[in-house]
């Protein structure tokens, strides 16, 4: 009987697995059956490799702002690790992220490489939580002010209305605002679910409201994390610009400031392999909206995929240095 339990969870982790796999290769197979693949291939061809070496320099830029974003809120708890090894971990954290089958495998290993600083498994998950909360804000008021100037560009064809982008945002920032500004109240809130293990789940409630006091207290590391967040994913968009350019299309930037983190959005959603297909859908249909070819779409995403995953493997040498000096 004990070990039907793993048998059973290994099953559902395999299937899980396969049909993530299934929809990556069914909406990539409708995707490249409407296009020539030929002439994809000569659009990569003829890529400027010096603009291409551009947005991997630019993308550089952006992981060092978001190693620098995670260090704030650490150093609000009072939690002082130094930026090369933070640096270290988001490399390895990034690998992981876009070579195995998870959406959230590089957040295990920024949280377990913290923990072992902040004493903390709790502290440590609510940090990268908190990392990851003002990302996806930052997303939205990215793609918020994007959809207003792009909407002016072509009326006619408004891919997103800008007003849900705003709503979203503005909401979600009301949602969320309690939890900082009134952390002893939020905390009480969760008082219920010290049913299913009052002394564990307690203990992990008082963790969570004292973290989130510290935060309350230190406003200025929150407005730090969150314009950190904003220049991170700002730059995500002139990266697909320069990617764009380099392909010698000519896709605006105010659309690009719509697409990219609505198609972040969307790869967090566990329907896929890595973001692989629905990623490449989500551009498909914006670009078909705003006049752009299919082909087009899936050699901006495909492409500026490539290249953040060249990058990447930076993270599998820094994995394989510190597993060796162990």
């Amino acid at each position: 009987m004990a070990s039907a339990q793993p048998d059973r969870s290994s099953a559902r982790q395999y299937s899980l697995l396969a049909l993530k796999i299934a929809v990556s290769i069914i909406l990539l197979t409708i995707l490249f059956s409407k296009i020539d693949v030929g002439q994809l291939w000569s659009g990569v061809q003829r890529a400027s490799f010096v603009w291409l070496g551009g947005a991997l320099a630019l993308y550089f830029v952006n992981v060092l702002a978001s190693m620098w974003r995670w260090h704030v809120l650490l150093t609000a708890q009072s939690v002082h690790i130094q930026r090369r090894r933070l640096l270290a971990s988001f490399l390895v954290a990034n690998f992981f992220n876009n070579f195995l089958p998870s959406n959230v495998g590089g957040d295990v290993v920024r949280i377990s490489d913290s923990a072992k600083y902040t004493k903390s498994k709790t502290m440590a998950t609510i940090v990268v939580l908190m990392d990851r909360g003002l990302g996806v804000m930052a997303l939205v008021l990215v793609a918020a002010i994007a959809a207003t100037t792009a909407g002016k560009l072509h009326p006619a064809a408004v891919p997103i209305w800008p007003i849900w982008l705003w709503v979203g945002f503005f909401g979600g920032a009301a949602l969320s605002a309690p939890a900082v500004l009134a952390p002893d109240g939020f905390g009480r809130l969760l008082q219920p679910l010290t049913v299913f293990h009052p002394e564990w789940v307690g203990g992990r409630i008082e963790n969570l409201t004292s973290v989130l006091a510290r935060f309350r207290d230190r406003p200025r590391a929150l407005a730090g994390g969150f314009l950190g967040a904003l220049f991170v994913q700002a730059t995500m968009v002139v990266f697909y610009f320069l990617v764009s350019y380099a392909l010698h299309l000519h896709v605006p930037l105010s659309d690009l400031g719509v697409i990219v983190p609505i198609s972040f959005v969307v790869q967090l959603l566990p329907v896929s392999l890595n973001g692989f297909g629905v990623r490449e859908a989500t551009f498909s249909l914006y670009f078909q909206r705003i006049g752009q070819p299919i082909a087009a779409a899936l050699l901006v995403s495909l492409v500026g995929q490539a290249l953040i995953m060249l990058f990447s493997v930076t993270g599998a040498a820094v994995y394989v240095s510190r597993s060796h000096h162990k």
